[in-house]
């Protein structure tokens, strides 16, 4: 990967964030290493790195990721596993992830976990999983709705045809067009970020929202990275404190 390291020694110790767009860790990650060896050239460049992923591989690459600052923004939709079969057929059953989530924080990786989307009657009150994520020690939620584009839709009206027609007029006779997605209706999102951060708020954990348009809810930055700058100050404390010992 010669382009990665010509380009990683431009980065400077910059925040790296893997994959705003798609999943580091497919399945087929297990085996080729390619995210591995991503990531052995960035902390080699001093690198700190933010990783978005449903993955439950990310855990073979804890010995990497502790070398310099990490966080993990694992994604858990819902922590119903017979919905979890049906809108994410592909990605580890939630148990797994929240199971990755434990692991990584007992191994000193700051964890965010994203419930997104939330979509109506399907996952729209998450306080078990908000209750399960803070006994496991995560800090910080983030929530986003679910936005309507084609082929999403698509891909919803097949796996929970019933919903989606309860949905239909929330989104294509009531929503709201933002760039290239149908949104919620602006109150009902608003209601249901509220609710999610009042439940953080309940078992105390840090809320933000991202694309929603109500920064006002937001504790912390919506990425979760400010775990990244929490862990450094933790560090250097350590440090010190062993110093004057």
């Amino acid at each position: 990967m010669p382009k990665l390291e010509r380009e990683a020694g431009k980065l400077k110790g910059e925040l790296i964030s893997i994959a705003n767009s798609s999943d580091p860790y497919p399945t087929i990650e297990a085996e080729t290493g390619l995210t591995r060896r991503c990531l052995e050239i960035l902390v080699r460049h001093d690198c700190k790195i933010q990783i978005i992923t449903k993955s439950n591989i990310v855990i073979r690459d804890v010995d990497v990721l502790k070398k310099k600052l990490s966080m993990i923004a694992l994604t858990i939709t819902t922590e119903d596993e017979e919905t979890a079969k049906i809108l994410e057929p592909n990605a580890p059953p939630p148990n797994e992830r929240l199971k990755t989530a434990a692991r990584l924080l007992e191994e000193g990786i700051p964890v965010t976990v994203r419930i997104d989307p939330i979509i109506p009657y399907v996952n729209e009150n998450p306080e078990a999983l908000i209750k399960t994520i803070a006994e496991i020690g995560v800090r910080h939620v983030t929530a986003s709705t679910y936005k309507v584009k084609a082929d999403n839709w698509q891909r919803l009206s097949l796996a929970i045809p019933k919903t989606a027609a309860r949905l239909k007029p929330l989104y294509f006779k009531n929503g709201e067009k933002i760039g290239r997605y149908v949104y919620l209706p602006k109150n009902l999102r608003l209601k249901f970020m509220t609710n999610v951060a009042e439940l953080a708020k309940k078992y105390g954990l840090k809320f933000a929202t991202c694309r929603e348009g109500f920064t006002s809810l937001n504790m912390v930055t919506c990425d979760g990275s400010w775990l990244i700058k929490n862990n450094a100050l933790k560090m250097a404390n350590v440090k010190s404190a062993s110093e004057h010992n």
